[in-house]
């Protein structure tokens, strides 16, 4: 019989979950904003970190792992918030014209919840059992482990200050950009041959800081699936439009393209699941073999101690009837009450089922490329097409246009319950390596996390009434010139309303299918061939969101390879690394926190958005200053970023 480990510090502590909470709180709003307009999110392990260590070392008997429960429970800020790539479809399809805070606020905990329980036994498969990287949750563990040694107190206040510039020198060009001293965004449309096609961007410098963290290889693959979009599909379908306008390329993006990109994603996460089966199965048997000799007496070390399978179980019992009552007060009035029974219980078994599917495909890919970069859009997809297809079994393609929104309406709250899984099992996995490296004890850490689902769930529906009263949605009635895209929200809804509404064109899903197949082929042959991976998600990301959200992160991706290259020719590569990451991190968090900001400002004003000091006549020299201002800028960043390294 071993010995536990005493621990003589304190982990899970009071003031540790009010940190943890605050941080998520104000992390969590940013996500939000950044998720509706680019459709991706950042992962906060390491500016939790940062900023964890610069206020608790000012306390007494701060430690490694109490800041560990710090970065754990805000954490969660960069994976719950990726719900509103799914809730926010309630209003673009007018079954909700806001986002009722507790109804919200619940689909959001039961998810989350469900989502640590459902990772808890995949602990031993995926983290201690695997040989996957965690590239955030290593990078995590060596910010704390810097932080928190004797020699680490300079080059902590050194990720601190670059995380301060940097978020400063992002939020500045998003000022001026507001009081259009500099272009926000540039586009062009043209013609090939009978064809059309277009390039844009927007000057955002979160995309930058985006392709920094996510790396080259998944840049690469985003530049190739916006290659195949507007250089392929955007020209080919518009070659059979008698006389194509910018309009028409608009239309063909949005309501052709996009579907083919979601044909690939789908794809590519039914290709991860069934590479993952394996590890699984055998890290499940693992974890009940570790549980019969606890029952036998076996003491465990602390860090090998996860959630007694007892409370995992009964968690996940208790979620299952609260989500039915959700369910059923949702469904009031419509079609749904009619098999009600049999629709719901129907409705939860499929959510239970999906989520250990989505749970597994979700920590595996973020163990494998980060939970920044993880499928959850792509499972997302393939979780509304299932929950419109079940109900598609109960009711048949619908005419009566009330009925049919019920129907659609009752799916995208279903794929809101399961992407809450999906976010927080995405998350859960990183932060749990994170806790292997730096010696913590993993029940501990999921207690935190569900801290952090809760805090999380608390604050996610305030900010997305904020933004939908203050800049809409775009495709919303009454959304103006600053709406928001939603883009990964507006995709689900268009494929639930083609399933159940109209019929929707399954030879665009399944060209997208044939194009995801290619590109799993191709991926698989770079990997044995040890060169450099295209990963199949990043592909289908860059199909399905537009050219002015995808552009600019192969270039960051290229600004982040030459830095890193750089940071090994350095006396301390892995310091240097990790400052290029900070920098890249305070790119996203300065522009983010600047639009919940904005946000707040103009929501004060009653919607009105500022009109900007320039004149009329400036506008044609505003693209101009915006591409000298922000090359400029990250020349600059990045400059400076090195002299603190040297």
């Amino acid at each position: 019989m071993t010995t536990a480990t005493t621990r003589p510090i304190a982990e899970l502590t009071i003031r540790g979950v009010i940190l943890g909470g605050i941080i998520t709180i104000l992390f969590t709003a940013a996500n939000v904003y950044l998720g509706l307009k680019v459709g991706l999110t950042f992962a906060t392990s390491i500016p939790a970190a940062v900023i964890s260590m610069a206020i608790l070392r000012m306390l007494p008997g701060s430690n490694i792992v109490e800041n560990n429960i710090v970065q754990t429970i805000a954490s969660a800020a960069g994976t719950l918030s990726a719900i509103i790539f799914v809730l926010p479809g309630l209003i673009l399809v007018g079954w909700w014209q806001g986002f009722p805070y507790w109804t919200t606020v619940a689909v959001c905990a039961t998810g989350g919840i469900m989502g640590v329980m459902f990772s808890v036994p995949l602990r031993r498969a995926l983290v201690t059992g695997s040989d996957l990287p965690y590239p955030e949750g290593v990078a995590a563990a060596e910010v704390l482990k810097v932080g928190t040694s004797t020699d680490g107190g300079e080059e902590n206040a050194k990720g601190l200050r670059i995380i301060v510039i940097s978020s400063l020198v992002s939020a500045i060009f998003q000022l001026l950009a507001t009081l259009k001293v500099v272009a926000a965004d540039a586009a062009k449309n043209f013609r090939i041959g009978p064809s059309v096609s277009g390039v844009s961007t927007s000057f955002s410098m979160a995309l930058i800081g985006v392709g920094h963290l996510v790396g080259l290889s998944v840049g690469a693959a985003m530049f190739f699936g916006m290659l195949i979009a507007w250089v392929g599909l955007v020209p080919w379908l518009s070659a059979h439009v008698p006389g194509a306008t910018d309009a028409i390329v608009t239309d063909i993006f949005r309501n052709k393209v996009r579907f083919v990109g979601a044909g690939t994603i789908g794809v590519a996460a039914i290709w991860t699941l069934f590479k993952i089966l394996g590890p699984i199965i055998g890290g499940i048997r693992s974890a009940m073999a570790a549980a019969k000799a606890r029952g036998q007496g076996e003491v465990l070390e602390l860090t090998e101690r996860d959630l007694p399978i007892s409370i995992v179980g009964g968690t996940i019992l208790l979620m299952l009837p609260l989500i039915a009552v959700l369910l059923w007060e949702f469904s009031a009035g419509g079609p749904i009450r009619e098999h009600a029974v049999a629709v719901i219980g129907g409705t939860v078994i499929y959510i239970a089922l999906v989520a250990v599917v989505i749970a597994s495909v979700c920590g595996y890919m973020a163990g494998l490329i980060g939970a920044s970069n993880s499928p959850v859009s792509g499972v997302g997809i393939l979780a509304a097409v299932g929950a419109s297809l079940l109900l598609l079994a109960f009711f048949g393609h619908q005419t009566d246009p009330h009925r049919a929104s019920a129907l659609i309406a009752y799916a995208l709250f279903t794929t809101g319950i399961v992407f809450s899984v999906a976010t927080i099992s995405n998350d859960n996995l990183q932060d749990l390596k994170t806790g292997q490296l730096v010696g913590a004890t993993p029940w501990k850490q999921q207690v935190a996390l569900v801290f952090g689902v809760i805090f999380g769930s608390l604050v996610i529906p305030i900010v997305l009434d904020l933004l939908k009263n203050t800049f809409g949605f775009v495709g919303m009635p009454g959304a103006g010139p600053n709406a928001l895209q939603a883009p990964q929200a507006s995709l689900i809804a268009a494929l639930a309303q083609g399933i159940l509404g109209s019929g929707i064109d399954w030879w665009l899903i399944g060209t997208g299918a044939l194009i995801g197949a290619i590109v799993i082929a191709i991926d698989e042959t770079l990997g044995k061939m040890g060169k450099m991976r295209l990963p199949p998600l990043g592909v289908g990301m860059g199909i399905y969101l537009p050219m002015a959200l995808t552009l600019l992160i192969p270039v960051g991706a290229l600004i982040g390879h030459f830095y890193d290259r750089w940071a090994q020719r350095t006396a301390n590569p892995e310091f240097a690394e990790r400052m290029g990451t900070l920098a890249a991190t305070g790119l996203i968090v300065g522009e983010s926190l600047w639009g919940v900001g904005f946000a707040f400002f103009v929501a004060a004003r009653g919607g009105e958005i500022p009109a900007g000091i320039m004149g009329a006549s400036y506008a044609q020299w505003a693209e101009l200053a915006a591409v000298l201002v922000f090359f400029g800028s990250i020349a600059w960043l990045y400059s400076r970023t090195k002299n603190m390294v040297r």
